[in-house]
């Protein structure tokens, strides 16, 4: 058995130039940009092992959060992208996640990989998530996968059809 933690939310105040994490630690953002179909934040990870920074797209019509982990030697992954499945409320200057537990790791023109299906399920049978939000959660991940499985694995050219373009610091 999993041992089960609520779901993760998070805090993004774009007018402090701040990002409150799970933890309820408050952390200096280097850059965001709010765009019609998103919000982009740039910031260090002080105190993480595996990575020191990480940029991030919040795309509320997708139910996505797409995230570049800059690895420290070492700890790199085999991933391109990380997109967590959340559930975003816009506000003008202060925008919440709620993590929906459900994650997709993409690998760039190869494959993409839908985790965490057990901590899902668990969370939604212990009542820490909704059965509605569990199967939105499940609809939101496996149109993803079938999007950039259409789409040769390549996010951009995904989102390229839905007039999104996401830049990165260090990608672009």
């Amino acid at each position: 058995m999993i041992a089960m933690h609520p779901p993760k939310c998070e805090t993004f105040d774009v007018a402090a130039g701040t990002n409150t994490d799970p933890k309820g630690i408050v952390r200096e953002v280097d850059e965001y940009r709010v765009t019609p179909f998103g919000l982009y934040l740039a910031r260090p990870t002080p105190g993480r092992r595996q990575f020191h920074y990480l940029e991030s797209w919040l795309l509320p019509e997708l139910d996505l959060r797409v995230t570049d982990f800059w690895f420290n030697p070492g700890y790199e992954k085999d991933q391109d992208f990380y997109l967590d499945v959340v559930s975003i409320t816009r506000g003008d200057d202060v925008w919440h996640a709620r993590d929906l537990y459900l994650d997709l790791v993409l690998r760039q023109h190869r494959d993409v990989e839908v985790i965490d299906t057990d901590e899902l399920l668990e969370a939604a049978s212990t009542g820490l998530l909704t059965h509605a939000d569990a199967a939105e959660a499940l609809e939101t991940a496996y149109t993803a996968l079938a999007a950039l499985s259409r789409h040769g694995h390549d996010l951009g050219a995904w989102l390229a059809t839905l007039d999104v373009t996401l830049t990165w610091k260090r990608r672009d």
